[in-house]
């Protein structure tokens, strides 16, 4: 478990892996970075299962990222650095893979989500998923790359049919893979009372939408609901690793301050 809070106790954070009920080896990994009172990041990773070095890669492209991060240093802002951040874990999986002959084809999902003054930036690619809930509602805002998710989107494919679809567990894009990898890149507005949740399918594949939802919102805490979470699928008997991810925003939402001059004025005027 790695928990965490900011100064004020406005953001509060926590992440938790567990081999679940069928394998032996953990092929999840999960962090978190707290960087001052209005800037966190939280990731999780899965390992490819059926590839040798997919614990390697999971916990390669987590440790990486939070490094990079940490490096780039407060100049730049967190959705520039995160997404550099991504891309270089990337690199440095592709390139031992290369290198070491036991580890040729390792890759991972990766998802990874950022707080900077109030905006929410988020990396993404494979089927691990990020989970918003705000006001009782829980919104998946992530899109799983996988061969039935894929065909779902095209409408050849119902969401009941993919829920056992053969193609749910095949990755159409994966970190590591590639020397570039795709990411798809989000970006939204946090609000007090926001939770996020970032697990993987080893989680969501267990428990439903409706069971997520209810398991955040009645946990006393970060960590609380972490230990639910996996409590609740390990009950249920799970086949795969399973990892939950939590960020609270208790408090006020920090905001950026409004840029000074005469171009951020007119960007305003003109929405860009």
């Amino acid at each position: 478990m790695t928990e965490g809070a900011g100064p004020d106790r406005g953001l509060e954070m926590a992440a938790l892996t567990d081999v679940g009920t069928e394998r032996e080896h953990n092929e999840d990994a999960c962090g978190t970075l707290i960087e001052g009172p209005a800037c966190f990041v939280l990731a999780v990773a899965d390992g490819v299962s059926g590839n040798q070095g997919g614990e390697t890669a999971s916990r390669m492209a987590v440790e990486s990222v939070l490094r990079s991060f940490t490096e780039q240093g407060e100049g730049t802002a967190a959705a520039r650095r995160l997404a550099r951040a991504v891309q270089s874990a990337n690199i440095e999986v592709y390139e031992l893979s290369l290198a070491v002959p036991e580890l040729h084809g390792m890759a991972t999902t990766l998802t990874a989500v950022t707080l900077d003054r109030g905006e929410l930036s988020v990396a993404h690619v494979g089927d691990s998923r990020l989970y918003l809930l705000r006001a009782g509602k829980l919104t998946q805002l992530t899109k799983d790359h996988t061969v039935a998710a894929e065909q779902v989107r095209l409408g050849v494919l119902s969401e009941a049919r993919a829920r056992k679809h053969p193609g749910r567990s095949i990755l159409t894009r994966s970190l590591g893979r590639e020397l570039i990898v795709s990411l798809d890149r989000i970006a939204l507005a946090a609000q007090q009372g926001d939770s996020l949740l970032i697990c993987s399918d080893g989680l969501y594949n267990v428990l439903d939408d409706r069971e997520i939802a209810s398991l955040l919102a009645e946990a006393g805490s970060a960590q609380d609901a972490c230990k639910a979470l996996i409590e609740a699928a390990n009950a249920r008997g799970t086949y795969d690793n399973l990892t939950a991810a939590v960020a609270r925003m208790r408090g006020a939402v920090a905001k950026a301050k409004e840029p000074a001059g005469i171009g951020a004025r007119l960007r305003r005027l003109f929405g860009r």
